[in-house]
């Protein structure tokens, strides 16, 4: 009964946030800020995180290549397929529920603690709109980190498959293009874009309705990462079981 509840509340939300809008010219100020602290402010791990682990699914793949009937090829085409269509979307996203999510529970939490949720609604403020809407605005961009984040993984793969000495430029190259299917990028990108969507609401709505004092800033950033990720998780099943099946 408590979780239909919840799942009213934020559906409440995410009615209120676009009820009654914010002026434009304060909304473009906030939604560049949210660009600059949640995409941007982002980047740096995301290319780290990237670039790595591309390299680590190209060596895991070159190492258990025994059988000399094996095309190298598959390395290239192993690392592809698991950057494009789960690593960059899927395990990217589960990244930025703790680093994303934590940090717009905890921003709008406190706002909540402080009593400035309250300051506004009296000055006439939507609140929802002013502080969520810039948010969901912001993670529009979302899209844009992940190719990059696809990019870099597979110039990590690159590095480690070529540079490592397991396979030549060329067949790398070779197994990048083959069976490429433009329909997995579609895939990768719808999914991007509505886990983009879960990372500014779901947070927004556990720090908007926490109760209690600063301690409970805490407790609501864990749970809000625990539950952004469950619905990445379930939303990335269900999207792989329509449009992959």
């Amino acid at each position: 009964m408590r979780y239909l509840q919840s799942i009213g509340e934020y559906f409440l939300m995410l009615k209120g946030v676009f009820g009654r809008m914010t002026k434009r010219t304060v909304l473009k100020e906030l939604i560049f800020k949210e660009i600059d602290e949640i995409i941007i402010g982002s980047l740096g791990i995301v290319a780290f995180l990237s670039f790595f682990i591309g390299g680590v699914v190209a060596l895991q793949t070159a190492l258990n290549l025994n059988n000399p009937l094996i095309p190298r090829t598959l390395i290239a085409f192993a690392a592809r397929q698991s950057i494009i269509l789960e690593f960059s979307p899927t395990f990217i996203s589960i990244i930025m529920a703790g680093k994303v999510g934590s940090f717009i529970t905890s921003s709008i939490g406190s706002m909540r603690v402080t009593e400035q949720i309250d300051a506004l609604e009296v000055m006439g403020i939507n609140a929802l709109n002013y502080l969520v809407f810039p948010k969901i605005i912001a993670m529009l961009t979302y899209p844009f980190l992940i190719a990059i984040s696809m990019f870099l993984g597979v110039m990590g793969a690159y590095s480690a498959a070529v540079m490592g000495g397991f396979v030549p430029a060329d067949v790398f190259m070779q197994g990048l293009q083959e069976e490429f299917d433009a329909y997995h990028l579609f895939y990768a990108f719808f999914k991007t874009f509505l886990f983009a969507m879960i990372l500014a609401t779901v947070p927004s709505y556990h720090g908007f309705y926490m109760k209690g004092g600063s301690l409970e800033v805490g407790k609501a950033s864990t749970t809000s990462f625990v539950w952004t990720s469950v619905v990445i998780i379930v939303t990335n099943y269900v999207v792989t079981q329509l449009l992959l099946s």
